[in-house]
């Protein structure tokens, strides 16, 4: 059997060619160490091995609840394709140079605000565009550096269940799991 991150790889890219408005739109679902859930979406940036990339500030309230329950769970939902993947698993930091890698490639004012926001913080707007202000001639005619409190995520499935929208709903869920022997397919009712 492939990996089912292959089969995501191409639902993922029928998706793109399909013009799915924002189909790396990935919803994130964490857990306090206690078990209080929280969701959010954040963007799928890459396959990267056996796991899903994602980037964020290491001080928000995501990164945090990672940092102390470093497992998490994503869905993705392409609602013109009836389509939707749910991935389960832990989920490890990436390296410095790969964080660094992709915040060389964002936009200028991305990575502006990267450095200007205290990302789940209680913070004034009117404040967040003064800060953004006077970093962007802080930085003027120089590249943005990657602020060391913002950096990537990888989430690597131990399950991935793909479903697929039918007539009557009749439904198709397959979900995969991963085992000593590797990966495992089972059918399952909708």
């Amino acid at each position: 059997m492939t990996h089912p991150l292959d089969l995501f790889q191409t639902w993922f890219a029928e998706a793109e060619t399909a013009a799915v408005p924002q189909p790396e739109a990935m919803a994130l679902a964490t857990a306090t160490p206690d078990g209080r859930p929280s969701l959010r979406f954040v963007l799928y940036r890459g396959r990267l091995g056996e796991g899903l990339r994602f980037f964020t500030n290491y001080q928000s309230r995501k990164a945090e609840e990672l940092s102390a329950n470093p497992v998490a769970a994503g869905t993705f939902y392409w609602q013109p394709q009836a389509r939707q993947v749910r991935l389960e698993g832990p989920v490890e930091k990436l390296d410095a140079a790969q964080s660094d890698a992709y915040f060389a490639g964002r936009p200028r004012g991305s990575q502006l605000a990267a450095w200007a926001s205290p990302q789940s913080q209680p913070f004034p707007y009117a404040e967040l565009e003064r800060r953004y202000a006077e970093l962007e001639r802080e930085y003027e005619g120089r590249p943005v550096p990657r602020p060391p409190h913002w950096g990537g995520f990888l989430l690597i499935p131990t399950r991935i269940e793909f479903w697929e929208g039918l007539e009557f709903r009749l439904h198709k869920r397959v979900l995969y799991t991963i085992g000593p022997e590797g990966w495992t397919a089972t059918e399952l009712g909708p």
